[in-house]
C-alpha cells in the first residue's frame, strides 16, 4: 500500500479536523479545514484510502509545505 503525505498549500491555522486515524476516505473528501486571513480553506484527499496519521492538531499554526496528514491507499 502506498503512503501519500498531504502538505499545506498555505500558512495558517488548523481550524477543524474532519477525519480520524483509521477512517476510510474517498478521493476529494475534506480532511482538514485551514484558516488563513479569516478564510476557511478545505484540504481534500487526493486519493481514496485509509487515514494512517494526522500530524497536526486543531488550533495549531502551520507553515506552507508542512505535512498535515498521511493516507494509505
Amino acid at each position: 500500500m502506498a503512503r501519500h503525505v498531504i502538505n499545506a498549500d498555505i500558512t495558517g491555522t488548523v481550524f477543524k479536523i474532519e477525519t480520524s486515524v483509521g477512517a476510510a476516505v474517498a478521493a476529494d473528501s475534506t480532511l482538514i479545514v485551514l484558516e488563513s486571513m479569516k478564510m476557511e480553506i478545505p484540504v481534500d484527499a487526493p486519493i481514496a484510502g485509509i487515514v494512517a496519521e494526522i500530524l497536526v492538531a486543531e488550533g495549531e499554526a502551520i507553515a506552507e509545505g508542512q505535512a498535515l496528514i498521511v493516507i494509505e491507499g
